[in-house]
């Protein structure tokens, strides 16, 4: 139940205060050119590890993603502040000398450099690999685009639904009656995020033995298609090319969603021993001794008439009961949450996974990073911030720059 009517769902959410969080990145400095949920989700896994991320944002203007809604939460986008936690925002504009400029004395003193636009975009603001790796050879130069830095289709724009359709994903969700469907969220967006993340991050490790930078070269289309990896391969060994069924055709002979007496279940007989368990937790162990079904591949042959056995056997009880047998006789199930019931998760809500914490214009909701590091789980150390609310704090404090060469750049319309 929510605490008052009219209060939003994060209301019920625990409440955390900024405290250092994890520091294993702790003297790393990320400076952030990238917009919209791809690369800011990649450097806020690096922010959320302890790293120091340098969000630059266009004076007046801002990461697209500050615009994406409704909804809203204290005038700020939720999309924004899902993936902008434990940045410093600084307003920049690159496409004046004096941005430039600026930019170059912090990439002197940072680690590395992560940009989501083409190489064409970055060379004319002077801010590509080839331009920067001189000055600065010590410098992780990442980028994120579509289609990569090369090839044929390097200059193309791409969004998370682009990608997801060069890379067979959406041709192979659904029902097979129904159009192609989206992933329920930006797969390819948070995908390669993270690719980018573990890219700087063996980049960062590597250059402790070599004393040098690395370009690096990630691809939304790239990042999403080695998620098919499983399918692909099991297609490029068979040629039998498989078809939307639901979620109906596994190599694992059952698993899948059936319907119970109520809600519906997940369930995964993934090895010969969960199989014979699950009969024998369901009193028919004969079922499962029957050498008719001995293996996965026997299985499989027969997986329509085993399938109708246990969707008969489900429907007779409701999902919570089977749930707590079936956990009982450790078989894999569970239910199929809505995420209202997620964002009520017990235990998601007793380890702070799920939290809400004080930002500039009021309490807003995140959703932690759910790695635990010698038992910590906590990272916020700061909210999403407001457009430029640290411009004056990097600026005087990381660069040195007196007041009136401040001034200057603000007259200069730089930052």
């Amino acid at each position: 139940m929510q605490k008052e009517t009219g209060d939003p769902p994060f209301a019920e959410l625990p409440k955390i205060e900024e405290k250092k969080g994890h520091l294993l990145l702790e003297g790393m400095c990320v400076v952030d050119l990238s917009t919209s949920i791809a690369g800011p989700y990649g450097t806020q896994l690096l922010a959320d590890l302890g790293a120091t991320v340098i969000k630059i944002e266009k004076p007046g203007m801002g990461d697209d993603a500050r615009n994406w809604g409704p909804p809203f939460i204290n005038g700020e986008s939720p999309w924004f502040l899902s993936v902008n936690r434990n940045k410093h925002s600084l307003m920049l504009d690159l496409a004046r000398q004096a941005g430039l400029e600026v930019l170059e004395k912090l990439l002197a003193q940072a680690d590395a450099l992560v940009v989501n636009m083409n190489d064409q975009v970055q060379k004319k603001l002077g801010i590509d690999y080839e331009r920067l790796a001189p000055k600065f050879p010590r410098l992780i130069h990442a980028s994120l685009t579509g289609f990569g830095l090369r090839g044929q289709r390097c200059h193309l724009p791409c969004y998370d639904l682009i990608a997801e359709g060069y890379s067979g994903v959406m041709d192979l969700t659904g029902e097979a009656q129904n159009d192609p469907q989206k992933v329920g969220t930006p797969a390819a967006d948070l995908l390669a995020g993270q690719d980018v993340a573990m890219a700087v991050l063996a980049a960062y490790v590597a250059r402790q033995r070599t004393g040098r930078g690395a370009q690096i070269d990630v691809s939304m289309q790239a990042s999403m298609t080695r998620f098919m990896t499983p399918r692909l391969t099991s297609y490029l060994s068979s040629g039998e090319l498989p078809r939307r069924s639901g979620g109906k055709d596994s190599v694992i002979a059952i698993y899948q969603v059936f319907d119970t007496a109520d809600r519906q279940i997940a369930l995964g007989l993934g090895n010969d021993a969960i199989w014979r368990r699950f009969w024998v937790a369901v009193g028919t162990p004969e079922v499962g001794e029957n050498p008719r079904y001995a293996s996965n591949a026997d299985r499989r042959a027969h997986r329509d008439e085993i399938v109708e056995k246990i969707a008969g056997i489900l429907c007779s009880r409701p999902r919570d009961e089977w749930l707590e047998l079936l956990g009982e006789n450790r078989i894999p199930a569970g239910p199929i949450n809505r995420l209202d019931e997620v964002a009520r998760d017990e235990d998601l809500l007793d380890q702070r996974f799920l939290y809400q914490a004080q930002a500039a214009g009021g309490l807003i909701p995140q959703v932690g990073l759910g790695i635990a590091i010698d038992g910590q789980t906590a990272v916020h150390r700061k909210p999403p911030p407001v457009l430029g609310e640290d411009t004056d704090m990097i600026l005087s404090g990381m660069l040195n720059l007196s007041p009136d060469d401040i001034n200057k750049l603000k007259d200069a319309g730089a930052v």
